[in-house]
């Protein structure tokens, strides 16, 4: 019998691409991603570790850690059953996430904040997907290929926050087994309730197409607030061409091991 205090096996290969397939079941909304960014930094893993709920170990590539700061735009938000809305299924979000595994080795996202400026987002994903959406004030524009971003988090400790980058010309699915592979293509996401209960939820979308962007601007104040310090350039720039979304609900997490 496994002891509490072992870590589970990591994912296998398997196991990493296997979540790309389309879930079974009825989804719950559907959405667009645009005009995403992933920069992505070492960091030591029993850090990570040290943050995460009973139920998720950390993920690592190389025996490193990642956290991931990644802003992009959010468009066409909606249940799965209603067409998008104007002035609500269109804004943007920033999240901090690093990367885990459950106790059967599927591999995912767990958030450490979400940054976002449409308060009615923000309230159902802290109350319907215990997600830790905040209020930020947010803007991003698009002048000559270059994508300006900047966000404000809604809370007296946050400081402002910009990024600009020009994604690549060419875009391209990535390789399985590669860092890139390992980074982006996460299709499960994690999230834990206040008394503690761990769930999981899929979403489908077709791989992603990512560039070498130019970044000229980027901050790591996301992940101060999330209480990391980040020093030196990211170890990962990504950019990523829009893709449609399938969000399929949240439900109960296996707990085996604990």
């Amino acid at each position: 019998m496994r002891r509490p205090t072992e870590q589970p096996s990591p994912p296998t290969p398997a196991q990493r691409g296997n979540l790309r397939g389309r879930p079974a079941g009825r989804p719950v909304g559907r959405q667009r991603w645009n005009q995403l960014l992933f920069a992505h930094w070492q960091v030591d893993p029993a850090a990570v570790q040290a943050t995460l709920p009973r139920g998720l170990y950390v993920d690592t590539y190389a025996r490193a850690a990642y956290l991931g700061i990644v802003p992009f735009a959010m468009e066409r938000v909606r249940p799965a059953w209603l067409p998008p809305l104007p002035w609500v299924s269109w804004f943007l979000e920033l999240n901090v996430r690093t990367y885990v595994h459950d106790a059967t080795g599927r591999p995912g996202v767990w958030f450490y904040s979400l940054d976002c400026n449409q308060p009615l987002a923000v309230a159902i994903a802290r109350r319907f997907f215990h997600l830790p959406y905040y209020n930020a004030r947010m803007a991003a524009s698009c002048r000559d290929g270059v994508i300006q971003y900047e966000c404000q988090r809604r809370d007296a400790a946050a400081r402002p926050c910009g990024y600009a980058w020009t994604p690549g010309a060419t875009a391209a699915p990535v390789a399985p087994g590669s860092l890139d592979f390992f980074l982006v293509e996460r299709y499960l996401l994690f999230a834990a309730d206040p008394a503690g209960g761990l769930y999981s939820g899929l979403v489908h979308h077709d791989p992603y197409r990512v560039s070498a962007p130019k970044v000229a601007e980027f901050s790591v104040e996301p992940a101060r607030l999330a209480g990391f310090r980040l020093d030196g350039e990211p170890a990962s720039l990504l950019a990523a061409l829009p893709v449609d979304v399938t969000i399929f609900p949240l439900v109960p997490a296996p707990r085996s091991f604990l």
